[in-house]
């Protein structure tokens, strides 16, 4: 086994951060870059576009079926 420690770069800021149970925050070199990136998450930053299907966002819900007769 590989006795070296793997090193990645945080994804907010670029400073390396040793990849190990001693890195609270891994990836993010810190809670600040952690809850930043949260932030650009919840803002919509990180977002993927898609193409809508036609008609499929714009269809009118399905009816509830017709109760047989004589129930109540």
């Amino acid at each position: 086994m590989n006795s070296q420690l793997r090193v990645v770069k945080c994804p907010q800021c670029g400073t390396p951060v040793p990849w190990g149970p001693e890195s609270k925050w891994r990836p993010f070199c810190s809670e600040r870059c952690k809850l930043i990136d949260l932030g650009d998450w919840a803002t919509g930053r990180y977002r993927i576009e898609t193409q809508e299907a036609p008609d499929a966002m714009n269809a009118p819900p399905e009816s509830a079926p017709d109760k047989e007769p004589g129930s109540t």
